[in-house]
């Protein structure tokens, strides 16, 4: 004997309606014993306990791990200069990127 929920005709209407498709393209009772699998999947996954660290499943970082967060000297104007000679004003130049090629 299946314990396994279903769900009803117009829970199936709604589903469709909200997820944009029409019934008109598919067999309502395939679909609605395909919708009754998924949420049989659903009841196999909730027997299982999951209740004593739900963070498993994300890396965890520690603070001691991470770099100092130390002002450094940034590069100065003639050292930024030496690295293209496109320069001008405080910005490098570089090629256009929008417009017609885009």
């Amino acid at each position: 004997m299946s314990t396994q929920k279903t769900i009803d005709e117009k829970t199936l209407e709604n589903l469709l309606y909200l997820s944009r498709l029409s019934s008109d393209a598919t067999d309502l009772a395939t679909l609605k014993k395909q919708v009754d699998d998924i949420v049989g999947y659903f009841e196999i996954l909730s027997k299982f306990d999951d209740s004593q660290n739900p963070y498993d499943a994300y890396p965890s970082t520690q603070a001691d791990k991470l770099r100092d967060d130390a002002v450094v000297e940034g590069l100065d104007i003639p050292d930024v200069k030496k690295v293209s000679e496109n320069f001008m004003d405080g910005y490098f130049q570089v090629p256009k990127v929008l417009g017609e090629g885009a």
